[in-house]
């Protein structure tokens, strides 16, 4: 009966979860699609495509600092209306990729960004609610795999379309109207939850108390660092610049560019789960953290000066599944900062992760990016853009000397050592 009453209290927080999981994926197609669209999105908007690319960098603006406003979000009212609220945020900033004009591009892609900050972090709200422990670890990379299969997507089904002259006005409006679609969905399905299970706040610690402890943490900056320095060239490079990139220096079609470039994501999808799950087997983050980091490096120089070694889309998918380590620093924060505060780590890691992330975009468009097209000598600019992310990893690589090793290999040798 207990056992009834239990599966009956869950089942709607897994179906909320399956349609969050719809939702994680649609942003990662919309954080994703516009790599492939740069001239189109450029005529819409009136700009250069190198202004675009700074256009489509802004998204990680409001999606470090809307990080911090959804863990709150959650925790206080639950995901039956923080989730939905999110999505139609995001909504609302495809929609606006369909006018004409800079604003609308800058402001549609801000909302773009502050929506999405909500979409990992609700997944895993509801997971949490929905799944047993020895279940949980296996549906939160189920979802961070869709989200990643959502870019590779947004890229590898999107350029054909739009350059098979499928307006791309007419994409964006569509793409609203699904994140419409799935936030109506997620509204009715979810439940009201913010009574029973939102944490309350106790007026002697206030609203920002778990932030304060997490950011008094020095191994949270070192997470969020280390972390951000591996995401930004899937996500700054493969996402945003990684087409246009291949095509201009490279001299590949945009079909192939398109191909390859959707390899890194589809890596992630492959590698988030292989890494934590050896990262869990080996009961040590850090060794599993290095060899993503490594295997990173390895294939940024492989792909530099020994291309013929293997085809371009297998170079990056297997780039992509390296990157996975990036995953690790969640982990790791988590873990090195109390129990009670887990829910506010998990947003400020995604702000101080995208937070390099929106330092490190308008960096790499100058120094690589406003060249793209224009530079006499091609494959030295080509070169210089790869070091810069062989130098960002390396640099991850050396911050990650730093961390505290937090998995349970080594609280055992602590206690075998008493």
């Amino acid at each position: 009966m207990d056992v009834t009453r239990s599966h009956r209290s869950t089942k709607p927080y897994i179906i909320a979860w399956v349609f969050s999981l719809i939702f994680y994926f649609l942003e990662y197609a919309v954080r994703s699609g516009p790599a492939v669209m740069i001239s189109e999105l450029a005529g819409v908007f009136g700009v250069s495509n190198v202004e675009v690319g700074t256009i489509l960098g802004t998204y990680y603006y409001t999606y470090s600092l809307a990080g911090l406003v959804a863990g709150i979000a959650l925790d206080r009212t639950g995901a039956k209306y923080a989730l939905p609220t999110g999505v139609a945020i995001v909504a609302l900033g495809c929609l606006l990729f369909a006018v004409p004009g800079t604003v609308a591009g800058n402001s549609g892609r801000l909302l773009q960004g502050a929506g999405s900050a909500v979409a990992f972090t609700g997944s895993v709200y509801l997971a949490s609610r929905g799944f047993q422990a020895r279940s949980l670890a296996t549906a939160i990379g189920a979802t961070q795999c869709l989200g990643m299969l959502g870019g590779a997507l947004g890229q590898s089904l999107a350029g054909p379309l739009i350059h098979g002259g499928f307006d791309v006005r007419t994409y964006w409006l569509v793409m609203g109207l699904a994140n419409l679609a799935t936030g109506l969905a997620l509204y009715f399905v979810t439940p009201n939850d913010a009574p029973t299970q939102a944490q309350p706040v106790a007026p002697s610690t206030g609203l920002l108390q778990p932030y304060k402890i997490v950011f008094s943490n020095s191994q949270s900056y070192l997470c969020g660092l280390i972390a951000g320095l591996l995401f930004a060239p899937t996500t700054i490079f493969a996402m945003n610049w990684g087409v246009a990139s291949l095509q201009q220096d490279q001299k590949m079609s945009f079909e192939a560019a398109a191909w390859a470039c959707s390899m890194v994501p589809l890596g992630w999808v492959v590698g988030c789960p292989l890494l934590g799950w050896a990262a869990d087997r080996l009961g040590r983050r850090k060794p599993v953290l290095f060899a993503g980091a490594a295997g990173m490096i390895l294939m940024g120089l492989q792909e530099l000066y020994l291309p013929n070694v293997m085809p371009l889309y297998v170079s990056l998918f297997l780039f992509g599944v390296a990157s996975g380590a990036a995953m690790i620093p969640y982990s790791i924060i988590k873990e090195a900062n109390p129990d009670h505060v887990k829910g506010s780590a998990t947003g400020a890691m995604n702000f101080l992760t995208f937070g390099v992330t929106a330092v490190l975009g308008p960096l790499f468009a100058r120094l690589y990016g406003q060249t793209l097209g224009s530079a006499t000598d091609p494959v030295a600019h080509f070169h210089t853009g790869g070091f810069f992310w062989v130098g960002t990893t390396s640099l991850a690589l050396l911050a990650g000397l730093l961390l505290r090793e937090t998995g349970t290999g080594r609280k055992e040798a602590l206690a075998g050592s008493h």
